[in-house]
């Protein structure tokens, strides 16, 4: 521990009206003090400031008025999804700053190295590489606590991110543009190995970065518990799984938490185009946020149950159906659906829609009833991809009007089947397990030792423990 960093930091925070929220604080919101609460609920949700970390948690209302006691959700509706079972998506395009839930993960990676003062704010940079949201979620905490940081992204993301990034980065130059698209993260990786020369870059990687893992168990999976308990109310569903996309497999840790305390399966969803966990696979695919070619560091395989396997076509097509004039007109004139939920599809982005998709083709796999509920998330909303419209109308080109809807529809979403849908086996999780190693030990330089301790549920439990613990670190470096 460096403590002279620690106390010039917290001088440094002092001096900038910084305060850290703790790990308490961002699972029950309602706990932060009173006043600390009524200057940020006066603050613009995207302010530059400091006090909006008091808002990186999953209980913010739609209009950022006030903390809920419950994280905002939608259950789709069975006319919808064509299952009885209930499908909770857990909304986080109400994450301040970036609109989506990344700015937590970069939180709580960059956090421990504040408290411990490994990260020195008069020196370092932190550097933040990522498939789209987790660098912009990086680049805004920096910003508010008066950091230098540097977004890896590859250049083939949506040009809204990258419109982002340049009005909150000091210098155009922070950004670097990786070659490929989603499916390209050994490009970030190479770019990662190459700023790490210079000793003042710190590479704050969250396909690495164990506390990634740690923050979204102790933090989402609480708050997803949250949103289920009130859906169950005195009845008798049943959280019977939990579905994400593998992304950094920060967001899928939420499903640790889950199934410790509502017994709860782990599905992860992956892009058909690129099948790494399905098939050992590989490609290239627009289900943008979710990465792939790799298995993450912070991946618990072994505790992983199944891989559901979508199409980017579908996402890019539904994400068409739910966010144009004609796609609405048909959902609530030609087929019925309520209006108002209809106007709330728009908070599906398309990592949002991929793990929709992956839910239905699960609950009809499982036979799921109406006593079953699946958990899902929302990682961000349709205004991150509104360019991605123009690219997907294109294969369009000779009409599209309300049959062209019908049958985006019927193909993608009426007759969702259960392909490439796999409950894991022990062979199973022990295939994708070891083919991390060519990423990590290979390539990357992590133990042997480190890598295969990750096989054990105690290995995860500590680093839980170890997150959950820095309470009364960050009140003592508050107090400074």
């Amino acid at each position: 521990m460096h403590i002279d960093v620690i106390e010039k930091t917290a001088k440094y925070f002092r001096q900038n009206g910084v305060l850290l929220p703790t790990i308490s604080e961002l699972q029950n919101p309602l706990l932060i003090n009173d006043d600390v609460k009524n200057k940020v609920l006066k603050l613009d949700k995207d302010a530059m400031n400091p006090s909006n970390l008091f808002r990186v948690h999953w209980f913010n209302k739609k209009d950022h008025s006030e903390f809920l006691n419950v994280p905002e959700h939608i259950v789709l509706p069975s006319e919808f999804t064509g299952i009885e079972a209930k499908i909770i998506v857990n909304l986080g395009r109400y994450f301040p700053l970036i609109t989506a839930h990344k700015v937590l993960a970069a939180y709580g990676c960059l956090l421990p190295r504040i408290l411990n003062g490994t990260f020195d704010y008069s020196k370092h940079k932190a550097v933040w590489p990522s498939t789209g949201n987790y660098c912009r979620g990086g680049v805004a905490i920096s910003k508010i606590l008066g950091l230098k940081s540097v977004a890896i992204l590859p250049e083939g993301m949506s040009k809204e991110r990258f419109n982002w990034l340049e009005k909150w980065v000091e210098d155009k130059n922070d950004i670097i543009k990786t070659k490929g698209t989603e499916s390209n993260v050994k490009e970030i990786y190479d770019a990662c190995n190459e700023l790490k020369k210079d000793k003042n870059n710190d590479i704050i990687n969250q396909f690495s970065e164990y506390y990634n893992y740690a923050i979204h168990r102790a933090i989402t999976g609480s708050s997803f518990e949250k949103s289920f308990l009130q859906v169950k109310g005195d009845s008798d569903l049943k959280a019977r799984f939990y579905v994400s996309a593998s992304g950094s497999s920060g967001t899928l840790a939420a499903g640790d938490y889950l199934k410790e305390h509502l017994n709860t399966k782990i599905a992860v969803v992956e892009a058909v185009e690129c099948p790494t966990l399905l098939y050992n696979g590989y490609g290239e695919h627009n289900i943008q946020g979710i990465g792939d070619k790799h298995v993450p560091l912070i991946h618990n395989v072994m505790n992983s149950d199944y891989v559901v396997g979508v199409s980017d076509e579908a996402t890019n097509n539904l994400n068409l159906l739910f966010n144009t004039s004609e796609g609405k007109d048909y959902l609530k004139n030609r087929k019925g659906f309520d209006v108002e939920f209809v106007d709330r599809l728009p908070e599906f982005g398309f990592s949002s829609i991929a793990n929709i998709i992956a839910s239905i083709k699960l609950a009809k796999k499982m036979k799921l009833t109406k006593d079953d509920a699946i958990i899902t998330v929302a990682t961000d909303g349709a205004d991150l991809y509104e360019t991605e419209l123009a690219k997907t109308k294109k294969h369009f080109s000779k009409r599209y009007d309300q049959i062209t809807c019908a049958e985006i529809f019927a193909k993608n979403f009426e007759a969702i089947t259960v392909d490439h849908t796999l409950e894991l086996s022990q062979i199973d999780k022990e295939r994708i397990f070891n083919l991390g190693y060519y990423t990590w030990v290979e390539q990357q330089g992590i133990s042997l030792e480190e890598f295969e301790n990750r096989r054990n549920q105690s290995f995860w439990d500590k680093h839980y423990k170890d997150m959950i613990s820095l309470d009364e670190k960050i009140k003592e470096f508050n107090s400074f």
